[in-house]
């Protein structure tokens, strides 16, 4: 089973580095790339004023943050969520920059910080599936023909979402979570080393019958009146005493 955890943020402004702090964070699971409903979803306050910059995208204001947690109040249980699942960002080191800082804000409380080498770029998926495309989100929901009609303004959680929709077409469809659904005969799709959709041959059902169950089917089969089984002499096969 491949649990990964979908991921977004927003923030103050642009600028981890230079004092912009985390407002809202939005988490999806998915198991075997198939959204389970599990989330997790946040707004904090960052203590500091929200640019008009930021609220323009966005649309969270100072007065909605006002009586919201801190993020040293909700990090065990953002973290306790996570696990050691991996992380699935769109353009990853903005993300991953801005939960740092937030972790280096805790001092000695501090978790280790998110390491990008164990992060999911999907930003970097496109750009290489989409050589020269613009890969920003709304132009791979539109690529892909993924409804956008909730989205009138950035949001944490709804932006996982969609992001774990676009996450599976970058893998090659929605083909690549059958696994979940499969029966003995149907055909397995994995994934390669390299990310791409290798579909491997369908797998022959098991025999249901013990040798004991074989045997005794025959002997009532030789029991049969007018011949045996029409059925034998259609395959050719011998009838057995």
């Amino acid at each position: 089973m491949l649990r990964e955890i979908v991921l977004d943020t927003e923030t103050t402004g642009t600028d981890a580095k230079n004092g912009d702090r985390l407002i809202e964070i939005g988490c999806v699971e998915l198991i075997n790339h198939v959204q389970t409903g599990k989330v997790f979803h946040k707004l904090v306050n960052p203590t500091r004023p929200v640019s008009q910059g930021a609220f323009a995208v966005h649309g969270i204001s100072d007065a909605m943050l006002a009586d919201k947690p801190l993020f040293a109040d909700i990090v065990d249980e953002f973290r306790d969520f996570c696990g050691d699942s991996p992380l699935v960002i769109h353009n990853a080191p903005f993300d991953v920059g801005f939960l740092n800082m937030e972790y280096a804000r805790l001092g000695a409380a501090a978790p280790p910080p998110i390491d990008l080498a164990d992060v999911v770029d999907t930003l970097q998926l496109a750009r290489r599936k989409h050589t020269g495309a613009a890969n920003n989100l709304d132009a791979l929901c539109s690529r892909y023909g993924i409804d956008t009609t909730r989205r009138t303004k950035h949001g944490a959680l709804l932006d996982a979402q969609i992001l774990a929709e676009v996450y599976v077409e970058l893998l090659g469809g929605k083909q690549t979570s059958l696994g979940l659904a499969m029966t003995e005969a149907e055909e397995v799709v994995i994934l390669g080393d390299g990310g791409e959709v290798v579909p491997v041959g369908p797998r022959p059902l098991r025999h249901r019958l013990s040798e004991a169950e074989r045997t005794r089917h025959a002997a009532f089969i030789a029991t049969l009146g007018g011949g045996g089984a029409v059925w034998r002499d259609y395959l050719g096969e011998e009838e057995t005493a």
